[in-house]
């Protein structure tokens, strides 16, 4: 087909993308401003202090006049006979809070996308959220009014010495930490279950699929995405234990130290007890940091191998 003289092709002219002034954007940087000052002063001035792993810190002297000791405070830390059990109480104890905390909150999810009345959404969620509002030193009262030995409302006829016995304690520690922190973790499950298409549940119940066999087939996939990424962002801090919540839960009761004294609970005893030991929790928290990053990086390589667009980089 011949192109008629009058007839000129077409031209296509390439769109550039509209560049984001900051004199336009000056009100969202000014509201993001309070979160970067933040992230500088918590998070990254605090990085310098690292050096203190390789010092003999003193306070009178500070940072740049302590003497350093090389790798001292590592090799007394791999050497004090503890540093393999509470590096496995760390990871060990992480992984059920996350793998039991994600399966608590996936199933929420679930059953809050099958209500139908908006009022019996939001009472359920704020239910679920009220515990997250609890410091761990009132949920470590409240633990100790039903474990106490002498007193507990679970020990009173002379049942099980909840605080003499250390096997129990980890899943004494994972239903506290699921209970707390479930409303908040479903909540984000379910906003994602609130963006699947609604004509696969239509198309389903019409092959006749029940909810049971919408919920495996279709939202369940919908949240493999998110599990993911919220999976390896747990990852990284699994060698981080929140030590509000092992203090206060198990009140340092040496006799349970063989299941539930993990890394930050036996810095802290250190500190109290070993002079200077600030080179040594710095380099204690130096190792954690490093573990928990190649942590990260190796989760997120496995998922990248299988599942390159549930990866988080």
């Amino acid at each position: 087909m011949r192109m008629n003289a009058q007839t000129t092709p077409m031209t296509t002219r390439k769109i550039k993308p509209e560049r984001i002034s900051g004199k336009d954007n000056w009100i969202m940087i000014l509201m993001c401003l309070p979160v970067f000052v933040s992230l500088l002063v918590f998070n990254y001035i605090p990085m310098l202090g690292v050096v203190m792993a390789f010092q003999e810190f003193r306070a009178d002297l500070g940072i740049f006049n302590s003497s350093w000791v090389g790798f001292d405070n590592f090799v007394f830390f791999f050497t004090s006979g503890d540093a393999m059990r509470v590096t496995f109480n760390t990871v060990f104890l992480n992984a059920l809070f996350i793998i039991a905390g994600t399966v608590a909150a996936v199933v929420i999810a679930l059953l809050l996308f099958e209500v139908v009345k908006k009022w019996l959404i939001k009472v359920y969620q704020t239910f679920m959220i009220l515990p997250s509002f609890l410091s761990w030193v009132v949920v470590g009262f409240m633990t100790y009014a039903l474990f106490s030995s002498t007193m507990g409302l679970l020990t009173w006829d002379g049942g099980i010495r909840w605080y003499e016995d250390a096997s129990v304690w980890p899943a004494i520690l994972t239903i506290a930490v699921v209970w707390k922190n479930v409303g908040l973790n479903c909540i984000i499950y379910y906003a994602g279950l609130m963006n699947v298409n609604q004509e696969y549940y239509e198309a389903a119940a019409i092959d006749g699929a029940g909810k049971l066999k919408q919920a495996w087939y279709i939202s369940l996939p919908s949240l493999v995405p998110l599990i993911s990424i919220m999976t390896i962002l747990a990852i990284g801090g699994i060698m981080r234990a929140d030590f509000g919540m092992f203090y206060n839960l198990t009140r340092d009761v040496p006799v349970l130290y063989p299941t539930t004294d993990v890394i930050d609970t036996f810095v802290f005893r250190m500190l109290r007890v070993v002079p200077l030991g600030e080179g040594m929790g710095a380099a204690v928290g130096l190792y954690q940091s490093v573990v928990g990053f190649v942590l990260i990086v190796v989760t997120n390589m496995i998922v990248n191998k299988f599942q390159p667009d549930n990866a988080l980089f």
